[in-house]
């Protein structure tokens, strides 16, 4: 963009947020835009004020600049962010305060900003205040803190300090209004961004110590109350016996879903990747221990597994581990929604720098229209012939994440009211691309 073209936006841009012609000198003009430009793209609040503080250092006086923003239903400020020119920083950037108790909730309620231009005399005034007492003894002389809001919502503040004596005077406080317009909604933006991802952490982090906690009684429930139909500590009357029968069957489900929780919180937490090897025997270190662990449930419903795999056994590039998970979860949910009697029919085929593994299911299947909900985290089908069983639409997002960090690719078919049939591919060797994949025959052992 030329000269002319810039200066032209520049004037554009300025007149939508009320200012005057030429009311700023052409670097000040040229910061604004930049900073409007470039906090859309923002990723991270950390990332966005990088930026303002980059961009801005040059046309206001800065040498310290921080962001509080409030929380816990607008009881507390909490710092978020903060960068200087100079180290040490004496008050800490996890710092935070009850509002009731900080000068800065006058400067949230009101809405307007506050200048002070000589932070020593203010802690004359104010010796209580511990946080000027900080900021003197990092060399701060003058403050301007500015309410931070997004429409009617004041979200937070602003604080732009400088060593000098008067930094702040009405010119900064005019380029400060325009510059809080565009900053305003990219801090609340870059900031919900955060508190998702805080709260999607601390959501998984409570998932997996619950269910941590609770997969050694549940574990142990079972183990006992098999031992007790098995007649280890006595005979049981018939009665009983199917009473303690239904306690295995109850206990089993919350197992299971104590597992799928359990890997769902490992995987998202990062404590669960994928640490491939070489010559991985396939049948005997994923497919034939997946069995072991999923037969209980499909001997539980009267089904059938029928295996067609490749021989010779497979040496193949892959995570044993992480993929006993996601085949483990493809068994459990052929076992849960197939035809009770029916068949699950577990397949492997190796060919043209990929393998495929697939599970197959008799049973009600899906229609296109909610094929996309699928390998979702916690989206569940609304067929109701699915919706019988109970499920938590998280087993195959698992399946879907391990499959990502191995670089393959996840599938679904169905015929509606027939069958449904679930799998995955994944490149051989690791990393490297399987357009060309086109399936190969299954071999039936």
């Amino acid at each position: 963009m030329d000269l002319e073209r810039v200066e032209t936006s520049l004037d554009l841009y300025l007149a939508s947020v009320d200012a005057r012609p030429h009311e700023f000198r052409s670097r000040e003009r040229r910061a604004l835009f930049a900073v409007n430009e470039k906090a859309r793209s923002a990723a991270s609040l950390d990332e966005l004020m990088d930026l303002v503080f980059d961009e801005t250092k040059d046309i206001s006086p800065t040498d310290r600049m921080s962001v509080m923003l409030v929380e816990d239903s607008g009881t507390r400020f909490v710092s978020h962010w903060v960068k200087a020119t100079y180290t040490p920083l004496l008050l800490a950037p996890e710092y935070q305060q009850d509002v009731h108790t900080s000068s800065l909730a006058e400067v949230l309620r009101s809405g307007k900003p506050r200048v002070i231009q000589d932070l020593e005399v203010y802690l004359s005034e104010h010796p209580q205040s511990v946080t000027t007492q900080l900021l003197v003894n990092e060399g701060i002389r003058s403050s301007l803190a500015w309410p931070l809001a997004s429409g009617d919502r004041r979200i937070g503040v602003l604080i732009r300090d400088s060593r000098e004596h008067y930094a702040y005077g009405h010119h900064q406080l005019r380029l400060h209004e325009v510059l809080m317009r565009i900053l305003g909604p990219a801090v609340l933006r870059a900031f919900r961004m955060e508190e998702l991802t805080a709260a999607n952490r601390a959501y998984m982090e409570m998932l997996g110590f619950v269910s941590h906690e609770l997969k050694s009684p549940l574990a142990s429930i079972v183990m006992d109350a098999k031992l007790l139909t098995e007649g280890y500590i006595g005979q049981m009357s018939e009665q009983q016996h199917e009473r303690v029968e239904k306690i295995i069957s109850k206990a089993d489900y919350l197992l299971s879903l104590v597992r799928e929780y359990l890997d769902l919180a490992r995987i998202e937490g990062g404590e669960l990747h994928v640490t491939p090897r070489s010559g991985v025997d396939f049948l005997a270190e994923v497919i034939e221990p997946s069995i072991e662990l999923a037969i209980g449930q499909i001997n539980q419903r009267g089904m059938r597994i029928v295996r067609m795999l490749p021989k010779p056994p497979p040496l193949l590039d892959c995570d044993p581990d992480m993929l006993r998970i996601a085949l483990f979860n493809l068994l459990g949910n052929a076992a849960k929604y197939g035809r009770p009697g029916g068949n699950v029919r577990l397949s492997v085929v190796v060919k043209d720098g990929a393998f495929e593994v697939s599970v197959f299911n008799d049973g009600p299947g899906f229609p296109p229209s909610e094929k996309h909900k699928l390998f979702r985290r916690f989206s569940r089908l609304q067929v109701p012939e699915l919706r019988k069983e109970k499920g938590t639409g998280v087993g195959l997002y698992t399946v879907w994440r391990i499959v990502q960090q191995h670089g393959g690719r996840t599938y679904a078919n169905s015929q509606q009211g027939q069958w449904a049939d679930f799998g995955f591919v994944i490149p051989q060797p690791l990393g490297c691309s399987f357009a060309d994949w086109r399936g190969g025959a299954r071999i039936s052992v």
